[in-house]
Order: C-alpha cells, then sequence, then structure tokens
C-alpha cells in the first residue's frame, strides 16, 4: 500500500499516510483501523461533538510512544475544518485565547484520525453559530476508582448515584471510561451555569461519600484513595474536558469510552477490554445508542 493516498470523504478531498503504521502494538491494530472505527462510528459519535469544542490526544507514533493535548488547530489544518476562538485563561503557554477544532463532519473525523488522535475529549458545554459559548447542556459524574477498587467498584457506586440524582429529577446515562473507571452524564436544558453546576456535583459527592464512607471519597487527595471511587465532581468546570463517548482510548489495547445499559452496570461483569471496537460497532448495530435518553 502507499504511504499516502488521496481520498474524497463527502466532497472533501484529503491525503491519508502511513495506513498500515501499528498504533497499538500489543494488539497489531493500525492506524487503518483507527480510521475504520472512526468512520463506521461517526453517524453515532458526531452527535456528542457537535458544537462542542474539542481537545484531542495525539499519538503519532502508537501509544507506547510520545502522546501531547491539542487544544489549538494545528498548522496545515484544512479551511473547511470549522474552528472557533476561545479564551483560555492560565493557558501554560501565555496565550489569551486559542482557536479550537469543531467536528461537524465526517471529513473531519477522517482528517483527525489520520493524525493519530486517538483520544476525544469535550466540554459539557456547545458554543452557538457564532462561536459563543453557552451555557453547560449536561452534568457529568466521573468515577475514578483508586486501586485495588476498579470498575466493579465503580458500578456499584453508578447505581448509587443513579438513585440520588432520580431523587432531584434527573435521569442518567452510563458509559465506561474506557480505562478504570465511568461517567454518568445527565442531559440538561442549558440554564444553569457551570459553576453551578459543580457546586451541584460537589454537594451529592459530599453527601454519599459521608453515606458510604468505606466505598465514596468526594476528596482528591491521592492518600484518601486507595480501595474508593473518587467522585470527581470537577469535570462540570467549564474549562475542564471529559472523554467523549465513542471515542477510542490509548492502552495495551484499543478500548472505547463505550455507554452501557443499566442491566449490564447491575450485572457489574463487563471490563474496558469488553469494550473495543468490533464490539462497540456490534453494540451500536444491536443495541442502537444507548446515551439516547
Amino acid at each position: 500500500m502507499p504511504d499516502r493516498v488521496r481520498v474524497e470523504v463527502d466532497g472533501r478531498q484529503l491525503e491519508i499516510s502511513n495506513l498500515d503504521k501499528v498504533l497499538y502494538p500489543q494488539a497489531g491494530f493500525t492506524k487503518g483501523e483507527v480510521l475504520d472505527y472512526y468512520t463506521r462510528i461517526a453517524p453515532t459519535l458526531l452527535p456528542y461533538l457537535e458544537n462542542r469544542p474539542l481537545t484531542r490526544t495525539r499519538y503519532p507514533n502508537g501509544v507506547e510512544g510520545n502522546s501531547f493535548f491539542e487544544k489549538n488547530a494545528p498548522a496545515g489544518t484544512p479551511d473547511w475544518v470549522r474552528t472557533v476562538r476561545l479564551p483560555v485563561p492560565g493557558s501554560s503557554k501565555g496565550r489569551e485565547q486559542i482557536d479550537f477544532i469543531v467536528v461537524e463532519e465526517l471529513a473531519t473525523m477522517v482528517w483527525l484520525a489520520n493524525l493519530a488522535a486517538l483520544e476525544l475529549h469535550t466540554p459539557q458545554w456547545r458554543v452557538d453559530a457564532d462561536g459563543q459559548k453557552l451555557d453547560p447542556d449536561q452534568l457529568v459524574v466521573d468515577l475514578d476508582p483508586g486501586p485495588p477498587a476498579g470498575l466493579p467498584e465503580c458500578y456499584e457506586v453508578a447505581l448509587i448515584m443513579r438513585e440520588r440524582l432520580s431523587t432531584d429529577g434527573l435521569s442518567c446515562c452510563a458509559k465506561t471510561s474506557g480505562k478504570k473507571g465511568m461517567q454518568l452524564v445527565v442531559p440538561l436544558p442549558g440554564d444553569e451555569t457551570a459553576d453551578e453546576l459543580s457546586a451541584y456535583a460537589k454537594s451529592i459527592a459530599d453527601e454519599l461519600a459521608r453515606a458510604h464512607p468505606k466505598l465514596i471519597v468526594a476528596k482528591m487527595a491521592k492518600q484518601l484513595r486507595p480501595g474508593k471511587v473518587f467522585i470527581d465532581w470537577s469535570q462540570n468546570n467549564a474549562f475542564k474536558t471529559t472523554i467523549a463517548p465513542y471515542s477510542l482510548r490509548a492502552g495495551a489495547v484499543p478500548t472505547v469510552s463505550a455507554p452501557l445499559t443499566w442491566d449490564e452496570v447491575e450485572a457489574g461483569e463487563l471490563t474496558a477490554v469488553d469494550l473495543g471496537p468490533s464490539a462497540v460497532l456490534e453494540r451500536v448495530e444491536s443495541l442502537g445508542d444507548l446515551l439516547r435518553l
């Protein structure tokens, strides 16, 4: 196969390269397979990226090589890729604003996958047609287990959290992080600020930590977390991002941040490795999008 190939994606002209390059060495999973996954999952994934400024984690030399977070649109970004200029307080590079990429179409997905942007991270808010930041349209409860705790303990906490949220009239969907933890996603009407949602999430985390001190911790201090599940309420901060549903994750083998049924959460048997790209594509085909309430 040639090193570089010209392709047309929905009328856009792109050049993709090094399709045989192995990005997950232990699994032999290539860049071509990454492109194939993101192309096939795009109809389900794109709605979760729509109007959200995207942060990528790129692995140009595979998951065992160096990686880097990328928020700004890189040099050579095609002129048909949507970008929005947004403030970045506290930027480590001293910039006041960054041109973020917003994924609107399959061609942008393919272009990013070709750059080995394996992981896709989004905030809990969107921008409007003019690129202006809106209030959050979702609350995310991030469950992060401290070893030896793992997904089984996260499943237990997810059920507790679902019951607690329901007392406030809120419904949530569950997904794995693609690694050791999981998230609960709560759709919202978008009439509360990020500060208000962070305060609410913190209050719930504190309440559940008091009620279940042997299982749940609400403080970030690592010495408090072994064997417990940290409810990371801070993911609702306006300047934080969370792994997007259906995004690949970097690890020994390719895994996906995959939505779950509540029956699966109650059974507590699925592991991150069970939810690789092929399995997730099959699940979407048979079960549909489990994050659709």
